[in-house]
């Protein structure tokens, strides 16, 4: 094991997983080009943000790699850690959000990160963060197993246990709580990860960035070519409000890059390009979108026999 966290090593795998993501997402896509922005924070440090926009298959896929170094560690990153707030850091991940065109391919999201925070005379602090959710505006049974599936594969690094542990903070995690309703049927997330050290954690990090393909594209290719109107675009719009709810309300990451001086571009193109809010709206009884509330925005065991 490293004694130390050996950063360079987890910031040449981020850039790697961000070049492998986006190659395959624009593959899924049919081959839809990114653009590709390079960025550079006055604090010190920088990124790399890829964006796909009006795709065959994403209307909108932004896949962003990050590594700034700053002198004062934001409160939004030190949620467990709050007598660190205030030290000097360092701090690296990939971001990315797909928003499909067609409603029947859920949206997904997913992030893996990596903190280090320091302080003269003091021991450095590190830990590392992620998982991956799906956020489905009609729900399928057997997509919701697959994804279940591979996010417990994704765990394996971390023992038994580590899977029912990390499904439950991401139905924590991703709730919506001015809603009562969770934003979609979860997955994993972890943070302030640093149990059985580095290597340990650096394992999980990799299972997880590659696990998200995995998960996500087979539920594309299955979904991508269902036939759709008016009334599913309207409600995959109006579902898209809850997501722009939760990131700007309680996403950690989010309110981490912007306390901390990050590029706001790359910070919101997490956001969907269209959506749309109504007053009072509710579901009509029986119908598609009254089971996704019914069946799918519901605590469950989804590989539960």
């Amino acid at each position: 094991m490293h004694p130390t966290p050996d950063s360079e090593a987890v910031a040449r795998y981020l850039e790697e997983l961000h070049a492998r993501i986006v190659a395959a997402l624009g593959a899924a896509d049919g081959g839809g080009a990114f653009r590709e922005d390079t960025w550079q924070r006055p604090g010190g440090g920088g990124g790399r943000s890829s964006a796909l926009e009006e795709g065959a298959t994403f209307e909108r896929a932004g896949v962003g790699f990050s590594h700034v170094r700053g002198a004062s560690l934001p409160a939004s990153a030190t949620a467990a850690r709050p007598e660190i707030t205030g030290w000097s850091y360092e701090a690296m991940g990939v971001s990315l959000i797909v928003h499909p065109r067609n409603p029947y391919v859920p949206t997904s999201h997913a992030n893996v990160r990596f903190f280090v925070a320091s302080r003269p005379d003091q021991e450095p602090v590190w830990w590392f963060g992620g998982g991956f959710d799906l956020t489905p505006t009609y729900g399928f049974e057997e997509d919701a197993r697959h994804w279940h599936e591979a996010a417990r594969r994704a765990c394996a690094p971390m023992g038994e246990g580590a899977h029912a542990r990390f499904k439950m903070a991401c139905d924590e995690y991703f709730y919506l709580k001015h809603r009562d309703e969770p934003r979609g049927i979860g997955g994993i997330f972890y943070d302030d990860l640093s149990e059985g050290g580095f290597d340990r954690c650096f394992a999980l990090m990799r299972s997880v960035g590659e696990g998200y393909l995995e998960a996500y594209l087979p539920i594309v290719q299955r979904r991508k070519d269902t036939p759709y109107g008016e009334r599913q675009r309207d409600f995959q719009l109006y579902r898209r409000g809850r997501y722009v709810e939760f990131n700007l309300v309680y996403d950690r990451g989010t309110l981490f890059g912007l306390q901390s001086g990050g590029r706001t571009e790359s910070i919101l193109m997490s956001m969907p390009p269209l959506v749309r809010w109504r007053y009072d709206w509710r579901p009509e009884p029986g119908s598609e979108e009254a089971r996704l509330y019914e069946v799918f925005l519901r605590p469950r065991d989804w590989l539960a026999q």
